[in-house]
Formats: structure tokens, sequence, C-alpha cells
């Protein structure tokens, strides 16, 4: 069993946040693969499938993200799993928009929802990191990060997640490397280095002088479940 654990805060509220990133992108490997229904446990929503011939957990915590360790702790415990089987996805300001990393432990970068599965599972789990952007000035994070996404991201968002769910296989075997070259080659950027991001902690940077990633417009999709997603999340809100 190999849980991946995507980070939000649950409710229509926070449906279409910057910080929902993670909900969102497990959502669309719920959708791309065919996993069980939604259910709740271990104070989540989970759905149970296979990726690449491994039995996967997925899981959207339901504890509002400071707590997100309680659920995915749980879930770790009763499986009886090692840090090693554990993915997390969540949002990451030090990351220009459309970017992603991968790593393997590390700090939690100022990140409360890391805090807490650092607390309840240790630091030893894989975290893809996918970037919103910084907006600049300090004061503005917390309404960047609560804000939702602008119409004009989906030119980058869409792509982006579809290219995580598309190649779910890769993130399941450990392929970093190829992964992250699928995921900016589909968000109009360059491959990345043959090396993942090192596990090594890395030092602070300016989130002012963090280039954004310009991404080219690919064409949304009109129909189908993604189409569905983007109308609900996107439909009746301005920029």
């Amino acid at each position: 069993m190999l849980i991946i654990a995507g980070l939000g805060n649950p409710g229509s509220k926070y449906a279409a946040n910057r910080h929902n990133i993670g909900f969102m992108a497990v959502d669309v490997i719920h959708r791309r693969h065919g996993f069980s229904s939604w259910s709740k446990k271990f104070k989540a929503e989970i759905a149970e499938g296979e990726i690449a011939g491994e039995r996967v957990l997925l899981m959207k915590p339901q504890t509002f993200m400071n707590l997100s360790g309680e659920a995915v702790g749980e879930a770790m415990r009763f499986y009886k799993l090692q840090p090693k089987d554990i993915t997390v996805i969540y949002d990451e300001l030090d990351l220009p928009a459309a970017k992603a990393r991968i790593k393997v432990g590390g700090g939690h970068g100022g990140h409360n929802g890391i805090k807490s599965i650092d607390a309840h599972c240790g630091k030893d789990y894989r975290r893809l990191r996918l970037g919103i952007g910084h907006p600049g000035v300090k004061d503005l994070v917390h309404a960047h990060v609560l804000g939702d996404f602008a119409k004009a991201d989906q030119t980058w968002l869409v792509p982006l997640l579809d290219a995580i769910a598309d190649n779910a296989d890769m993130l399941v075997r450990g392929e970093d490397s190829q992964l992250l070259n699928k995921i900016a080659l589909a968000t109009g950027g360059k491959p990345e280095a043959d090396k993942p991001e090192s596990s090594k902690k890395q030092g602070a940077q300016s989130h002012i002088h963090q280039a954004r990633n310009s991404a080219q417009p690919k064409k949304l999709p009109a129909t189908g479940p993604m189409a569905d997603m983007l109308k609900k999340m996107f439909g009746s809100k301005g920029d």
C-alpha cells in the first residue's frame, strides 16, 4: 500500500484556493485512474485503487490544513506503513507558478500542513511541491494563499494537473526526474535536470527574486471531468 495525500482545506468555500492545489491534484488522479468512490475514514476522504501494479490509497485530510498530519498519521499506522510509503502533494510559495519539485525529507518551509505531517509521520516522506508563486510582499501572502486561482491561471493549472494524473505511474514508481520533465513540457517550460531535487535542506531564497515561469497558453478542455471541475470552480467567479 502506498499513500498519496493531497493537502487542502475542506468545504466549497476553499475549493478553488491556491492552498487547495493538493486536493485538486488527487481529484484528477482519482478520476483518471478508476479509483473507488470517495469515502470517509482516518479523518479524511479516501479512495483505493491501483497504479502501476501498486495498491494506492488517495487521501484528502478533512481536519483543515494545520492538522493534516492527524489524518495521514492515522492511515500510516493502520496499514503499518513507513514514511517512505507516503507521498504528499501541496502548494509551494517559493516556486513560481506551474513549477514542480520532488524531494524526500527536508524542512517544512513554513507550511503548516507539512509541519503537522512531520509531527505525526516523521520527515522522510516524499513531497511533490506545486508552485503557486509569491505575491512579492509578505503582508499579501495570507490573502494570496487563501485566494482563488484566477481564470488566467487555468492556462498552466490544467496542464499541470493533467500531467500529474497522466503520469501518476511515474510518481508511484519513484521516477521523479521523468515526472518533472513531463510536467515541465506540459506547462510550456524546459525539461528539468536529470536528477530530482536534493533532499538536503536548501538555503532560504528571496521570494521577490523568484522568476515566474512564462507558461505557453494551452487549449482548455471543453468537455469531460476536467471541464466540469473548471466550470464548478471558476464559472461564477471573476479574476
